[in-house]
């Protein structure tokens, strides 16, 4: 560039270069003191700036976590500016914006701590300006930054509301530190800011001030230099780094990290553990535990096991520990140490699997062809009396699954159905007392055990099996106007999640689908934040939907912030589903899935369907480390929904509607609560499927209340057909309806019918076309029951013309 001349081109005189120099000289000392007097009537006194190299141009540094739970279902994670206007007013719903998510790179591995993160600033940033000076004038103020780790599942690679969880400010893995004081509602409390001044006639905070808290009335002020800078929270007064390139590690909380007994001996690693147990444990006084009683009963053998050097007396202490809590959250893992004592214990079966049914009776559902029960004349479908002469209930209320402990009754009775026919490798046989159908007394046989994993491995409820290969989400089309989803689970890939899911939407709204089923039935749960925006896709309000509490150590109780109420972050209009929906559930629905399944039941927004409640998990967990490598897992955090109430734990979340457990559901139906669900959406009674049924046939069955029995039948064009439906006596009313394959009613005799009305004729069913229907048959009001008598024949009358 070049020189600017202060004065006219003149020839090159002495005198006149003279005069040019006298004139420069002359005129430093005005520029002096105008800079004197810019810094003279700055408003406070300086900062301290050390490492004045102008100002912040690029920020690295590196993220640890010890978290296990840190990279759970991230897929897009970021490392951010973020826009601290939220806490600068204390404004937990502030929602950083868009053009202020300056974004960095993640320059390392994110999966393995700690990674490394790389930020160029931008020349001025598009955040917030706060006037943060308190001298009660209106100033343009400063930009607040933090640097900080968040993860991204909705929309573009920007945070949206969902992303932020809602808004506020991070109170983990960031730049600043936050108060673990619930108190003081996630105060900033050390760490460090990035900050942007306009110009240099800016104050900014050097202290916090005799309250404590920054950003308030009584915070130390000092006029900072325009640019950007990086304000050091963690020395007294502040320090203000003006360095080009910043070295700022990201903070993981201690109420984020693990907690590590892993090096402690095996007594004092109870001791600690016991500790926690009793002050963090969300459900002591709901769930009667008497700490103390365990702490006497468990003790000795911690410490026997640690003078003997005893390492299996250690784990097999813990495993019964953690079984004695009634929480199927807490658990231990790996299950690798307790392996050949399983396999010892329950390596012996008797090929068969069994049920219980509403009204107590235990049946047989299962037999392994050739098994020893089967051998022994066990027959499908045969009750069962006793097990060694103790009567079944009892021998059941007895068995010790290895798949506890449970939050619900239900869920230990159905796992005490599979273990009560597991027997240790030292079991030669066992008596079985049994009926087979048709029998009019009780056997009793001596049957051999064998190694065998079948029906302990089997799938006693029938749901649809999974092979380990499925998406978060899996959808396809039942037919024109429905449409079946499967939430695997809340834990896998959350942004891959959100996209299934709203592909589904896009296209059942494409087709015009008024109805969907979503399968719940097999989901273990994982991130509830990201099960309750999910269900937020099927609503119109912003509902505030419950709350959690975390045990605090300041107010020795739980704490719950009235600032992080739950609630639904509606999507856009069109990604809102108003169709009818069916929640399908089962006891291994759990955790993150109930809290799906209770959002789905607000505003009775859909039908919750099962034979069984939810597992009943109804809070949210902690890991931590215990000596030989072992992980315990402790519920920590209580839900509660809208008006404070326990609502899922212990409990579970009930069907509304609710499939029985008898012969019918259990043997004649693939998957009943499938057939319940399709029944409710059809706004009919479910149905039993019979097969193909043609010209001459006669086939018997029986009615029950609440069901009905289909057929496929091929009408052949030109060939009508006369349908009789009844019984030996002529008193049952029946009813006749025919269905096209997409389930529209084509025809029914059930309008001309009364309850007294009697056996079902239609004559001259047919078309002058070949088509295929379903021949659905019931009685009237479905509410009778007896044997039937259905059969197909050729008419004497003509088919009518089309």
């Amino acid at each position: 560039m070049r020189p600017i001349n202060l004065l006219p081109q003149t020839n090159s005189h002495p005198l006149s270069m003279i005069f040019r120099l006298c004139i420069l000289f002359c005129l430093l000392p005005v520029f002096s003191s105008i800079v004197m007097n810019a810094q003279d009537n700055a408003p406070f006194p300086p900062a301290n700036i050390v490492n004045d190299e102008g100002g912040v141009v690029i920020i690295r540094g590196e993220v640890s976590y010890t978290n296990p739970f840190f990279t759970s279902g991230v897929s897009f994670p970021l490392i951010i500016l973020e826009d601290q206007s939220g806490f600068v007013h204390r404004d937990r719903g502030f929602v950083f914006p868009l053009e202020s998510q300056t974004l960095g790179q993640i320059t390392s591995d994110f999966y393995t701590s700690p990674f490394n993160y790389s930020l160029a600033l931008p020349i001025e940033p598009q955040g917030t300006y706060n006037d943060v000076d308190n001298d009660n004038e209106a100033d343009t103020g400063v930009m607040v930054f933090a640097i900080a780790y968040w993860h991204n599942v909705w929309g573009d690679p920007f945070l949206d509301v969902r992303d932020q969880n809602g808004g506020g400010w991070s109170g983990a893995y960031a730049s600043t530190r936050s108060s673990n004081d619930p108190e003081q509602r996630s105060e900033i409390v050390g760490g460090s800011f990035l900050i942007y001044a306009p110009d240099d006639q800016q104050g900014f905070p050097s202290g916090f001030g005799d309250d404590g808290l920054l950003f308030t009335e009584d915070d130390p002020i000092v006029t900072v230099p325009q640019g950007y800078i990086i304000v050091n929270m963690d020395t007294i007064p502040f320090t203000f780094d003006r360095a080009r390139e910043q070295s700022i590690n990201l903070i993981e909380p201690d109420s984020a990290a693990l907690v590590d007994f892993s090096n402690q001996g095996f007594s004092t690693a109870f001791d600690s553990m016991i500790a926690k147990f009793r002050t963090d444990y969300a459900f002591t006084e709901y769930k009667n535990i008497d700490w103390d009683a365990l702490e006497t009963e468990f003790r000795p053998r911690f410490l026997q096991a640690e003078q003997q050097n005893d390492d299996y007396a250690y784990l097999t202490a813990l495993r019964e520990f953690i079984w004695r809590i009634p929480d199927g959250h807490v658990n231990l893992s790996p299950f690798d140490p307790f392996l050949d004592e399983f396999t010892q214990s329950v390596a012996q079966g008797i090929g068969m699997g069994i049920r219980e049914t509403d009204d107590m009776r235990v049946l047989v559902t299962s037999l392994v062809d050739d098994g020893p029960a089967s051998l022994a004349g066990i027959s499908l479908r045969a009750e069962i009396r006793a097990i060694n002469g103790i009567p079944i209930n009892d021998f059941i209320g007895q068995a010790e699954p290895w798949t506890q402990p449970f939050s619900t009754d239900h869920n230990r009775r159905l796992e005490q159905l599979i273990y009560a026919l597991r027997f240790d490798q030292n079991t030669s046989d066992v008596s079985i007392t049994f009926r087979n159908p048709g029998q009019n007394g009780f056997t009793t046989r001596e049957i051999p055990t064998e190694r065998e994993f079948d029906t302990l491995f089997s799938n006693p409820l029938n749901e649809p099996e999974l092979d380990g290969l499925e998406l978060p989400v899996e959808f396809h089309l039942v037919d024109d106007t429905t449409a079946y989803a499967a939430i695997y689970s809340f834990l896998d890939d959350d942004a891959l999640a959100i996209q299934l899911w709203e592909r589904m939407i896009q296209q059942m709204h494409e087709r015009d689908i008024d109805n969907l089923i979503i399968d719940m039935r097999q989901n273990g749960g994982g991130d509830p934040f990201l099960a309750d925006q999910m269900a937020a896709y099927f609503f119109q309000e912003e509902l505030i939907i419950g709350s959690r509490g975390t045990y605090s150590e300041q107010i020795d109780g739980f704490f719950f912030d009235p600032d992080l109420t739950r609630r639904f972050y509606l999507p856009s209009e069109d990604l809102r589903y108003d169709g009818n929906v069916a929640v399908l559930i089962g006891p291994s629905c759990a955790s993150a899935c109930e809290r799906f399944a209770y959002d789905m039941t607000l505003q009775d927004r859909a039908a919750i369907i099962g034979q069984y409640p939810t597992a009943g998990l109804g809070g949210g967990v902690e890991d931590f480390l215990m000596p030989l490598g072992i992980t315990v897992r402790i519920t920590v955090t209580r839900s509660v929904d809208f008006d404070g109430n326990i609502h899922i734990e212990g409990l579970g979340i009930p069907p509304t509607i609710r499939v029985p457990v008898n012969e019918i559901t259990l043997f004649e139906f693939e998957d009943p609560v499938m057939a319940y669900g399709l029944a409710y959406l059809q706004d009919r009674p479910p149905s039993l499927d019979g097969g193909n049924i043609a010209i001459g046939d006669v086939v018997q069955g029986q009615f029950f209340p609440g069901l009905r029995q289909r057929y496929t039948l091929v009408i052949e064009g030109g060939k009508p057909l006369d349908i009789f439906l009844g019984d030996e006596s002529g008193d049952l009313t029946t009813v006749v309806r025919f269905y096209d394959l997409d389930g529209n009613l084509l025809l029914s005799n059930e309008d001309s019918l009364n309850r007294n009305s009697g056996n079902s004729l239609l004559s001259g069913i047919g078309s002058d076309q070949t088509f295929t229907v379903i021949l659905e048959v019931g009685t009237f009001e479905d509410q009778l029951e007896g044997r039937f008598t259905l059969s197909i024949s050729e008419s004497e009358f003509e088919v009518p013309n089309n």
